[in-house]
């Protein structure tokens, strides 16, 4: 059954239902000059969609794609043009060659830049067709007014953008929240800065139904005999049907812009991975941001392309996002100008189901030659461990996505420093730039995933009790937090209790502090801010919890010879972490490509700057977790003595 008609005739529930990551893609890739399969994961050959494609280093056409057209075939979201359709033989090898059920080929060379010149980047966002998220539809002008066309999309449109692919005209766009009373009225020019029109030409003033929509009897979107697609999106309102759960993923809404660094805030319901705004009151422009590209939680620096502008990719101030929807930052511009109205649409991140495997949420690996220097074996790393030399002295660094090429450092109380070019999350399939092969440079990686991990940032506020949202979808059982402008690494750990705290940064065993982690919940982190920081200062959390079959998150007492720790696995630990709570300790870790074996497996540290030791005997491996030796020089199993520990399968 395709995934189409599984949705389709997945329950109310959402028992079944597609998960975001079934239906739309942000893909980074480097331009090579070379024929070959860029993979996204999204099958757009098998149930159509759209293809959008845009070279971010250099000035160049926004590329839109689909199969209802053709390969062949592309429109120019900043252009009136119709649709470029190449020929043979020239310049046939220059285009898109293909759709494919994981992904699509290209060929050798990019069309006007469009695709894969070497050395470019570019950015592919793949939305698939499904139910009450996305569809296309093709149609054929007639130039009277009230031309009704219908669409499968299942639920009433919160977005509807249309081109003529034969005729060189506008694009319209049609949007719920460009009106609070009667939105079809309105229009918007895709290719334009301007700001909305009030013309019944355009969409009749007919409201658009869960299956049809009206257009008038303009000719950029009704002439007769010309021939146009529209691209059809939804807005969920308590009504997806994605996931285990039967999820929003998809939401099209607007709001009203302060003109402060304190922006509006937009409860979504869920956190963005993707975003499309724009001022309809004014003249500005289409601007689209992502998470992979980067997207930081304070809004900072992040990465912006213009869907009305052939321009590369610039970077200014504009949205972060929150584990219920974003922020408006930026004092004005093209997203907050005092008094005017923003459109805008969203894409929830992904996935919405736990992880089946530990391979899908977790990776260790060295340091490669080619971007990103450290691949990982799933599409996109949410945080990462990195070591520059596991054999020498030297800090050890941990990169969030959430605060873009920023990093911090697990064994210093330092404020986080510029990653510079080198510490960088823009990559699909891995992270880091700017370096070269090393075969003792090592990273540990991380997806964000439900039931597994989760990563939060936020403000704080001179609160006795605040509670905190997460997307963990499970109570936390262990949190690491840390100011990002100094102070300490602080960690809740569940076995411990609301009023034990831990330091990531030194070796120091527990502090007893009345009611510091008050009641975490699988939606929640209860936290006694006003304890511990003052207020306005920037943190960042790390959320971890306990996957049947995929980490574990406990405790264990110490035997002083040998025992097996139970983690429920089946094939072993690939990371184990390990700290005793009872006296002084080190946050010892180990990982399976190092070596976790029957023998002397090389130990790594949190809070030191120690380079590995290889010459000790402290853990074997054990198919349901992982076996702790009576070592005198680590002490991971002294007879009565208390231990916390987190392993990934």
């Amino acid at each position: 059954m395709s995934g189409w008609k599984k949705l389709a005739a997945a329950s109310a529930g959402g028992a079944g239902g597609l998960d975001i990551t079934d239906v739309f893609s942000t893909y980074l890739y480097t331009g090579n000059a070379t024929e070959r399969d860029i993979t996204t994961g999204i099958d757009l050959a098998g149930e159509d969609g759209l293809l959008w494609v845009k070279n971010r280093s250099s000035t160049s056409d926004h590329s839109l794609f689909s199969p209802l057209l053709g390969a062949r075939k592309s429109l120019n979201s900043n252009s009136t043009q119709s649709a470029y359709a190449s020929t043979s033989p020239s310049p046939a090898d220059k285009d898109l060659k293909s759709f494919n059920s994981d992904g699509f080929s290209i060929f050798a060379a990019g069309y006007n830049a469009n695709l894969n010149v070497n050395g470019f980047e570019y950015v592919a966002w793949s939305f698939r067709k499904a139910p009450k998220f996305f569809d296309v539809v093709t149609y054929s002008g007639t130039g009277n007014a009230g031309l009704t066309i219908n669409h499968n999309l299942g639920s009433v449109p919160g977005c509807i953008i249309i081109k003529s692919y034969d005729h060189a005209k506008d694009w319209a766009v049609y949007h719920r929240g460009v009106d609070a009373t009667n939105p079809e009225d309105y229009a918007l020019v895709l290719q334009k800065t301007d700001a909305r029109e009030d013309n019944v030409a355009w969409f009749n003033d007919t409201a658009p139904t869960a299956t049809q929509f009206t257009v008038g009897n303009k000719l950029d979107i009704n002439t007769s005999g010309k021939n146009y697609i529209a691209y059809i999106f939804a807005h969920n309102d308590g009504d997806g049907e994605f996931g285990p759960d039967g999820s929003d993923i998809i939401k099209c809404g607007s709001y009203v812009g302060n003109g402060s660094t304190d922006g509006p805030e937009i409860d979504l319901g869920f956190e963005p991975q993707w975003l499309m705004y724009k001022n309809t009151n004014g003249t500005d422009n289409w601007e689209i941001v992502d998470t992979m590209r980067g997207m930081p939680a304070d809004g900072n620096t992040m990465r912006i392309l213009k869907a009305n502008s052939s321009a590369a990719e610039s970077s200014d101030n504009a949205v972060g996002p929150n584990a219920t929807g974003f922020k408006v930052t930026n004092p004005g511009g093209s997203n907050n100008d005092n008094g005017s109205t923003y459109i805008y649409m969203a894409i929830r991140r992904g996935p919405l189901a736990a992880p089946t495997a530990g391979t899908e949420v977790f990776d260790v690996k060295t340091r490669t030659a080619n971007e990103p220097h450290f691949k990982s074996d799933f599409d996109r790393v949410d945080f990462a461990l990195y070591k520059s030399n596991i054999s020498g002295t030297g800090d050890l660094y941990a990169a969030p996505r959430l605060i873009s090429n920023k990093i911090l450092i697990t064994n210093s109380t330092s404020a986080e420093i510029n990653g510079g070019t080198g510490f960088v999350m823009d990559f699909s399939g891995g992270w880091y730039g700017n370096s070269s092969a090393s075969s003792t440079s090592y990273s540990w990686m991380w997806k964000r995933a439900p039931s597994y991990f989760d990563v939060v940032c936020w403000n704080t506020e001179n609160t006795a009790n605040r509670r905190l949202k997460h997307n963990l979808g499970v109570a936390p059982e262990m949190v690491w937090i840390k100011n990002r402008a100094t102070e300490q690494w602080y960690v809740y750990q569940s076995d411990l209790g609301s009023n034990i705290q831990l330091r990531l940064d030194t070796n120091d065993d527990v502090v007893t502090t009345s009611a510091l982690w008050p009641s975490p919940s699988a939606t929640e982190f209860g936290i006694r801010e006003n304890a511990i920081w003052n207020t306005g200062t920037s943190l960042v959390g790390f959320f971890f919890a306990t996957l049947a079959g995929i980490s574990k998150v406990g405790s264990y007492t110490g035997n002083g010879s040998s025992q097996t720790i139970d983690c429920g696995f089946t094939s072993g630990s690939r990371f184990i972490l390990i700290k005793r709570t009872d006296a002084n300790g080190n946050w010892v870790f180990f990982d399976s490509l190092r070596g976790i074996i029957a023998g002397n497996s090389p130990s790594l540290f949190l809070n030191d700057t120690e380079g590995q030791r290889t010459s000790e005997d402290i853990i074997d491996p054990a198919s349901s977790g992982f076996i702790v030796n009576q070592e005198t020089q680590q002490n991971l199993n002294v007879n009565g003595s208390n231990y916390i520990f987190y392993a990934i399968a």
